[in-house]
């Protein structure tokens, strides 16, 4: 078990830095920066280049997304999620390596091109593939391989984003549910071992810059009164998200709704390069305190139907990022609004503790956004507090909200990985 961990770290660290060396290759080719002299992120390189390359870009992202998909469905083997491959008390049904490959790579073709999903989900479902079959090739007991193939999912999602104690908090808050000392033990060995790998090519860095954040009496009265509007939010979006991802188009249908959403999101980036892509760059420009209300209020908007569309095209994609950005988008109109009347809090900082909140709301997973949220900034430890009281105010109304409208829709699975709910 001990050999199987540290493979599964080395492993899922490996295949985490290609898919990003992959995924940054693509968008330098497909919106022409990266050279000396000129933008180096990928907000700048979208608002650098001209309006027909973004469309184009987009465009290129809808054929493949729609003509890719419908080939795996129609020729490949059925996909398994990672929840599904985990199992509830031992290995479930094995992940089809071929076919997961392939929908693993489109997410990444796709997200670089601009897809409006994350990326987060190739990388995991990488780990697990490659967990799957260290587990087999070392004849590891049933439990044993079910906890080894969590932890090649929580490795993936920790290479790319440096993020060890998010990444072994997802697996056993996420995809074991257990907190054992075995699983422990496993997932954090196996977390560290993933992330500490892509530092030879990728960088000991982290994904998002912040200024000073002080811990003031106006930043936690926001936290305790806007933590609930976060979680109305969370919870509205949910069912939102839920209700397109049923709707999904399958078959040859899905050819005909990508090239449609796509090229209508390309037309969109003309006036709002905020929107393509997983929402790294509108995350940062919101901690920034860069946006604005109003502009806030438009990309978010803009943001919700982007995203929904791509679900309903069949496009597949985590939501992991995309849920931090659109609970930063929400605090910042929040913020906009409550300055204008109340002890006034610096936008960057009230954005981030919403942007926690709601990824953790959303995706069901409190204590790993609080994990990711503290590793993609380093933020410091007296913030931590509003921190937590904001996602306590937004897990308690999200809950309620569950209650008077209904469950059914917030606790949908998805049919295929890669989708929305956290545990696939």
């Amino acid at each position: 078990m001990a050999m199987a961990v540290i493979c599964t770290g080395i492993l899922s660290g490996i295949g985490g830095t290609v898919l990003s060396l992959l995924l940054h290759a693509i968008q330098h080719v497909a919106y022409g920066y990266g050279q000396a002299g000129g933008p180096h992120n990928f907000l700048l390189g979208v608002s650098a280049a001209p309006y027909w390359r973004r469309i184009a870009a987009l465009s290129v992202a809808g054929v493949v997304a729609g003509v890719g998909w419908w080939a795996l469905g129609r020729f490949g083997r059925p996909l398994v999620s990672i929840a599904a491959a985990v199992g509830k008390t031992g290995p479930g049904k094995p992940m089809p390596p071929l076919s997961t490959v392939v929908h693993l790579l489109l997410q990444i073709v796709t997200v670089a091109l601009g897809s409006p999903l994350g990326r987060e989900v190739a990388p995991r479902e990488l780990g697990a593939v490659l967990a799957t079959g260290t587990g087999r090739l070392l004849g590891l007991a049933a439990e044993d391989r079910r906890i080894i193939i969590a932890c090649g999912a929580g490795a993936g999602l920790s290479a790319v984003y440096n993020v060890p104690l998010g990444g072994a908090l997802f697996i056993l808050e996420v995809l074991l549910g257990s907190v054992g000392q075995r699983t422990v033990l496993c997932a954090v060995a196996a977390s560290a071992i993933g992330a500490f790998v892509p530092w030879a090519v990728l960088g000991n860095v982290h994904q998002y810059e912040i200024g000073p954040m002080a811990v003031t009496a106006p930043v936690v009265l926001w936290a305790i009164c806007a933590g609930p509007v976060i979680g109305v939010g969370a919870h509205m979006a949910k069912r939102l998200m839920g209700i397109v991802q049923n709707r999904a188009a399958k078959g040859p249908s899905r050819i005909g709704w990508c090239l449609v959403v796509f090229p209508v999101l390309g037309v969109l980036t003309c006036f709002y390069p905020q929107l393509p892509g997983n929402g790294r760059g509108p995350m940062q420009l919101a901690l920034s305190a860069r946006l604005g209300m109003e502009l806030a209020a438009i990309v978010l908007v803009l943001k919700v139907v982007v995203i929904m569309g791509a679900l309903r095209a069949g496009a597949a994609g985590g939501l992991l990022t995309p849920s931090l950005t659109m609970g930063a988008l929400l605090s910042t109109v929040v913020a906009g609004a409550w300055n204008m009347v109340l002890p006034e809090v610096d936008e960057g900082s009230v954005a981030l503790l919403g942007g926690i909140a709601f990824l953790g709301t959303f995706m069901s997973m409190p204590l790993t956004a609080v994990a990711l949220g503290i590793e993609f900034t380093h933020l410091g430890h007296d913030m931590w507090i509003p921190v937590f009281l904001t996602s306590a105010g937004a897990l308690v109304a999200f809950r309620v909200c569950g209650r008077v409208v209904g469950r059914p829709v917030a606790q949908t699975q998805p049919s295929a990985p890669g989708s929305m709910s956290a545990r696939s």
